[in-house]
Parts: C-alpha cells; structure tokens; sequence
C-alpha cells in the first residue's frame, strides 16, 4: 500500500488490490455480520477457520480505511463499516469494559455451524436473490452446506432488495446458537482497536466510533494498571487484571493514545502516550540488541531475553514500537522518540537488506525516516480542513488541531493571526498556509 500510494507503484496498487477484493467477496468474510475469520483453508478463500479474532479484524479495518482514502472505492469503506460493527456488537464488545479476544470456529460441537446454510432455508428467509446474490445451491459449496460469498470482482455493494435479504438472514442466524467467547480482555489488541475506530470514525463521519474508543482507552487506562501505575497484559470480569505488559501491549498504546489525540484534538491522550512511551523506553529498550526486548527488566528473568522483530500475523513489537515513536516525536518535537525509531531501524538494517519481505513493518518505519514525517497543523474550528486531510492516505504525516500545548508543532501558530489556517510542515518548517480544503489538498499530494 505504501509502494502504491508513495512511491507510485502500479504493479503494487494491483496486487493490494487484488488481494483486497479477494478477501471481502470470499467465505473469509462474513457477508451478514461483518468481519473476517482468522485464515482461509483453501486456495480459492472460500472456506474459512471459521474463528474470529479481535487482532484481524482491528487490523483489516484499517486496512480497508487506508484502501479507500487510497481509491475513493465505497466498496471498501462498506468493509470497515461491517467490519467494526461487528466489534462494536455484543459479544465482542463487552458492556463497560473493552473488546473480547476471539469467537470460537465451533458451536454445537461443530465448525462453522453458525456460519453455514442449507439451501432451503437460506431460500426461505432470504428468497431466490439471496441465493443468487451469495451463490447458494442445493448441492452447497462445502460439506454440503453453503458458504456465502460473491464471485470475485462483482462489487460487494447491494441493492435495496439484498440488503432486505441479507438483513433477514442475519436475523435469522442470530437466534442460533452462538460460538464460544473468549471474553479475556487484552491491552495490545484492545489498543489496536481503538486505533482502528479513532482513525476510521473521523474519516467516516462517524463520531460515536471516536466515543467508543475514548470509552475503551479510558477503560484500559484505568483497569489495566497496577496499584504502582504498570500496564497489565489480560483483564477478566471474575478476576480482573493480571500479568505483566509485554513491549507489544506498551507499543499499541502509544500507537492507540496518539490517534486518539489526532482523532479529538484532545493533548490529554498525548500525555498518556508519552507516559506509556517512556515506560516502554524504560522497561524494555535494550542497548545490546538496539531493540526492544519482549519482556520488561522488572520480569521473571529469563535464561534468554527475546526480541520480537520479524513480522507475522501480527506485525512485530518493534516495528510498531518504531513507527508509534516516530510518530509521537512529530507531534511532540521531543527528539527522543523519533531517535529511538532511527536507532532501532539501523540496528536491523543488515536484517532488512537480507529478507525485508519478513520485516516489512520495520521496512516501511524506515522509508518514513528517509522521506520525513510531514507535520499538519489546523489552528481554530475548520472541521472542512480536518476532513480534507482524512480523505487522503497520508502515511508519513501527522495532524495536530484542537487545543494547542507547548512543542515546536504549534510554536507561531497560536494568535489570532494564524486561526482557521493550515499549515503543512516538514521539520516544523511551513509552507505558506492553507485557508480551503482545496489549498491544503493541493499541498498535501501536489
């Protein structure tokens, strides 16, 4: 996505694209309640493990964000829509407290059970263009049953009367019996899901997802710590907090807390990411590896310390650790964060130059080095200029807006002079500033 939209790599936009539409027409998605399931069995991506996990899907959905500030194409949007309304739903959102961990595969002793249909009542609830719609048969596409999917490249947008279908089927299904709930609360991948609602509500229009991740935030800020202030890794409601926070817990944080504050223009949220980025700087920075270590020196002591550098399903500690930093100096001007990032990249670069297919979080944290972050300020109430700059994928950027603190980003744009203006900067250095979206946009991509 980077080498499409930054470096203008058409063999790139293909295959993201590709591989995008792939996923949400096949059985990998679900095409009633939103959401991905972990891994497809087949190569076709027509039958899933049919569990659902928290990390995926907080992860996709920006994904799909990024796709369509990248194309404009609806379809992808629709994505993130489905995709966050099923995290927002119960089970997963659980009442007054964070996001659940995983949805079983199973329910009544079976795989995909609550997933599947027979092709007679599919019919039944949905009619003939349900049927049509997600290629139900008699026969079915799996074990006998079907698999709802849309042939790839026939568009995921529907019309009046699927919409209809669909909504009566998922009625229908939700009076099944459900798959078992993991309902163990976890700081990194609730951190990755606030991230994903304070990016995507302010893109989307919608502000009750920024509410909703501020009320998760707040939640993991106040019943994930210890009595002496330290990030805790797991919370349950009959047992509460336990564990200590590994350096992916504290990443995602600083990653979460700084969208927050991009999201609301609150500086409250950037104080907890700098309280959190110290502790991760604190707890695990280790000198000999120039990295991260998965553990804290307050840990059990272990006969090797690990590192967490290369990519897997989930992208490594390091590489958001990397990122997180490089984008909390921007906003913050306290050159520590970013020199951290800069430290940590050199010190894998022997690794990166030899496989960087396995390190591409770290790879892309170390083309925002080389190219530099560009800083966005918008002084005063311009909710036109806000929105303008969320349309776009801007990957190497930062924005700050609402109420002003104290850090070169603001310095010299805080009078009366300078309000309902936007800056672009690199090094805190400006372009003249723009006063329409259309002046701001121009700077921004031209």
């Amino acid at each position: 996505m980077q080498a499409a939209a930054c470096n203008g790599r058409i063999d790139a936009a293909k295959a993201l694209a590709t591989t995008l539409d792939a996923m949400a027409a096949g059985g990998i998605y679900d095409h009633l309640g939103g959401g991905f399931a972990r891994y497809s069995t087949d190569r076709e991506w027509l039958v899933p493990h049919f569990e659902k996990m928290l990390y995926d899907n907080a992860l996709l959905a920006r994904l799909y964000l990024h796709a369509w500030q990248m194309t404009g194409r609806p379809d992808y949007s629709q994505v993130v829509s489905e995709t966050l309304g099923y995290l927002l739903r119960a089970p997963m959102r659980i009442a007054g407290a964070g996001f659940a961990s995983a949805e079983d595969a199973d329910s009544e002793g079976e795989e995909g059970r609550f997933y599947v249909w027979d092709h007679s009542e599919a019919e039944q609830v949905g009619g003939r263009v349900a049927c049509e719609w997600y290629g139900v048969t008699p026969s079915g596409n799996w074990e006998g049953k079907n698999i709802l999917r849309r042939p790839l490249g026939a568009g995921l947008a529907r019309p009046a009367e699927v919409e209809q279908a669909r909504a009566a089927l998922f009625e229908r299904r939700e009076r099944r019996v459900r798959p078992g709930l993991d309902d163990k609360v976890l700081t990194e991948w609730n951190a990755m899901a606030v991230a994903a609602l304070a990016e995507a509500g302010p893109a989307l229009g919608k502000a009750e997802w920024v509410g909703t991740a501020e009320e998760v935030a707040s939640f993991l800020s106040a019943s994930l710590r210890g009595d002496n202030g330290r990030w805790l890794r797991s919370w349950q409601a009959d047992g509460g907090a336990r564990h200590l926070a590994y350096a992916s817990d504290h990443a995602w944080l600083v990653e979460a807390f700084t969208r927050l504050y991009e999201a609301t223009g609150d500086p409250s949220w950037l104080a907890e990411a700098r309280e959190t980025a110290g502790a991760l700087i604190d707890l695990f920075w280790d000198d000999d590896a120039g990295a991260f270590a998965t553990t804290g020196r307050d840990a059990e002591d272990l006969i090797a310390r690990p590192v967490d550098t290369q990519d897997g399903a989930l992208p490594s500690a390091n590489a958001v650790a990397a990122s997180a930093l490089l984008r909390l100096g921007a906003l913050t001007g306290e050159p520590g964060f970013g020199e951290r990032a800069r430290v940590l990249v050199e010190s894998m670069a022997p690794a990166l130059a030899a496989a960087p297919a396995a390190f591409s979080g770290t790879v892309a944290v170390a083309e925002g080095l080389r190219a530099g972050l560009t800083e966005v300020v918008v002084t005063g109430d311009r909710p036109d200029l806000t929105a303008a700059y969320r349309r776009l994928y801007l990957p190497r950027s930062v924005l700050a807006w609402g109420e002003p603190f104290d850090g070169p980003i603001w310095e010299g744009r805080t009078g009366p002079e300078t309000a309902g203006l936007a800056f672009v900067c690199e090094g805190y250095s400006c372009k003249a500033p723009a006063s329409d979206a259309s002046q701001l946009v121009s700077q921004l991509v031209g």
